[in-house]
């Protein structure tokens, strides 16, 4: 799996480790301190009501949506459906390259 380090970017895309929701993927939204931040999706965690996440429990990939990142700096929020965009395209773009075989280790 694509994979970053642990320093979280707003409109970031990361996977869930732990917890009731573990393998889900999210949309970083906003950074609280050093320790957590918010996420949501669009679908069943919306912009209003996002996650709040300890960093250690999420998997950071190398993907960072620009419009998802645009929108919050110039509005201070997202639309839902902007994080399902987002989300979707990078389950088609990113993992359907990493599923044909660029470095597919394994994991789903």
């Amino acid at each position: 799996m694509i994979e970053s380090d642990t320093t979280p970017c707003i409109g970031q895309i990361v996977s869930t480790k732990k917890g009731r929701d573990a393998g889900q993927y999210s949309v970083i939204i906003q950074k609280l301190d050093e320790r957590f931040v918010l996420i949501a999706d669009g679908d069943k965690r919306k912009f209003d009501r996002p996650k709040k996440k300890n960093i250690q429990h999420l998997s950071f990939h190398n993907y960072i949506s620009p419009e998802v990142q645009n929108s919050l700096s110039e509005t201070g929020r997202v639309t839902n459906g902007k994080l399902r965009y987002a989300l979707t395209k990078f389950l088609n773009e990113v993992l359907d390259d990493v599923k044909k075989g660029d470095e597919f280790d394994g994991e789903r």
